[in-house]
């Protein structure tokens, strides 16, 4: 390559910069070098190392999900991509903009069946809403720019780019320009015109709202709708981001159990919606439907997922006359907790120190349910889920969403059982001092799998089964964890220790973490 020409790789790097993205979430090898060199000479990207790509992938959902634009993952070949694999997974589920770019083997070595040589495609595309493969280091430019476009369209996508080793050493005519990025497609006036009418016939019905309709002005249109109709709200059992607190519209959760779903369902003669699918269970289940709507409903979609839900909700605001100012949540303030040590204890201390504008990550999954309850008139936050029910993504999610958001305190709600999937996250947080608080949720068993394996029928739980869905023998201790990891860590066993835990851990700045022991 003649001196002073620019590789392919930093290339690639310029245009990611150009298209606006600002960071980096890495676990590279050998064939990503010379775009790690390449990160010197763009310092506008932003380079965060991760100990493994689950948490590489994880966090660059939660930058995503609150930047609302795409970061990067850098990753190493198939297995790389394999490790990123379940985050990437709940990232496609929340539809968060997410720009892969997974290096691989140099054109002419990888028909040689290398140890590291894998199908890279077949990997990517279940996880992928786009995917690409760089030819060389020419056209390796203008691929990130498609990808970059891609991760931002629609409302948000997955797109995984693959670099091969010598299209990111070889020369390059320089960074592409940015392409056009498409918007949310629009939703057809027939589809309000029925979505109106069928909430003005004063019939039992509800609004089920998820993606962009859970947060900003499309939530408050939607809560002026139920407003003017009499129409239930609901919001997705695990919403990608949802504004909630005093202040703020309620909606209410579907709930996870198919026989609580159903249940809230019944006897709706009209169920819209807006911005998500129409429900279904989590599991099939024997004796339970898989649809969770009421078949005598009438189901009528105003906007799917990759549509404008926002501008569909104004559109249907306007059109039933939902004017003014929608209900809103009042202030809540339980008193901080005393005595043992539960999920609601947990959410009434939370309730009661949660700074305005805080960003809670929430895989507290059996203990979710009341700390979602008594914390809904906390002061105004959001509260980040569980999209796709691959466990392990919190500790990434809230440490994506600290990068996003240096200015918020984040708050990671982690079962035991799910922290142990990517604890690494503790250590960037350390590395990067980022304001994550983690509760760690510690009851000592799978207690999801425990509560699941009753509900399927499975039959009774013996010692072998029994074994599977415990964790102890030998007991994990979060605080020696966090503390080898860099994270400063105490223990809580009461209302009083913990309530002066996370007052402690919430006025200090960088990461800190609490094990409480439920």
């Amino acid at each position: 390559m003649a001196a002073g020409a620019m590789t392919g790789a930093e290339s690639v790097l310029r245009t990611l910069s150009a298209a606006g993205v600002r960071a980096c979430f890495a676990n590279p090898g050998t064939s990503e070098m010379h775009l790690v060199a390449a990160l010197d000479r763009v310092p506008e990207v932003r380079p965060v190392l991760t100990l493994f790509e689950g948490v590489a992938s994880g966090a660059a959902d939660g930058y995503g999900r609150m930047a609302g634009i795409p970061a990067a993952t850098l990753l190493h070949l198939g297995p790389g991509l394999g490790n990123a694999f379940a985050n990437l997974h709940n990232a496609y589920k929340a539809r968060t903009p997410i720009l892969n770019v997974v290096g691989d083997h140099a054109v002419e070595h990888a028909p040689l069946n290398a140890p590291l040589a894998s199908d890279i495609a077949s990997v990517a595309r279940p996880v992928s809403h786009w995917y690409a493969s760089a030819k060389d280091a020419r056209g390796a430019a203008t691929d990130a720019a498609a990808a970059v476009a891609a991760a931002r369209s629609h409302g948000g996508a997955v797109a995984t780019l693959v670099v091969p080793a010598d299209a990111g050493w070889g020369p390059s005519a320089g960074p592409a320009a940015p392409m056009p990025v498409m918007p949310p497609a629009p939703v057809p006036a027939e589809a309000v015109a029925e979505a109106a009418a069928a909430l003005r016939t004063g019939e039992p019905a509800a609004l089920l709202i998820g993606g962009a309709a859970t947060r900003g002005p499309a939530l408050h249109a939607a809560a002026r709708i139920a407003a003017a109709t009499g129409a239930r709200l609901i919001h997705d059992t695990f919403p990608a981001r949802l504004e909630r607190g005093a202040g703020v519209p309620a909606a209410q959760p579907l709930p996870y159990l198919t026989e609580m779903a159903t249940e809230a369902l019944e006897g709706l003669a009209h169920l819209v919606i807006c911005g998500t699918q129409a429900p279904v269970a989590f599991f099939a289940y024997p004796g339970l439907p898989s649809r969770l709507a009421d078949p005598a409903t009438d189901v009528r979609t105003l906007a799917g997922p990759r549509e404008d839900a926002a501008a569909a909700l104004e559109a249907l605001a306007d059109a039933l006359g939902a004017a003014g100012e929608p209900p809103l949540a009042p202030a809540r303030v339980p008193e901080p907790p005393t005595g043992p040590l539960d999920a609601a204890a947990i959410g009434a201390a939370l309730a009661a120190l949660l700074p305005e504008g805080a960003i809670v990550v929430d895989e507290a999954v059996t203990a979710s349910a009341p700390i979602v309850q008594v914390t809904a008139g906390a002061a105004p936050h959001e509260w980040l889920t569980l999209t796709g029910g691959a466990i392990g993504q919190g500790l990434p999610v809230a440490t994506g969403a600290a990068v996003a958001c240096p200015d918020r305190p984040v708050v990671c709600l982690e079962g035991d059982g799910s922290a142990m999937y990517t604890l690494q996250a503790l250590w960037t947080q350390a590395r990067e001092a980022l304001d994550v608080t983690t509760v760690i949720l510690a009851n000592r068993t799978y207690a999801i799998l425990d509560f699941e394996l009753s509900r399927v029928g499975a039959g009774a739980k013996g010692p072998a089964a029994a074994g599977l869905l415990e964790i102890g023998r030998p007991d994990l201790d979060f605080v020696a964890l966090a503390h080898g990891m860099g994270v400063p860590a105490r223990r809580a066993e009461d209302g009083e220790t913990f309530t002066a835990a996370l007052r402690e851990a919430l006025a200090e700045p960088g990461p800190r973490l609490i094990e409480a022991r439920i």
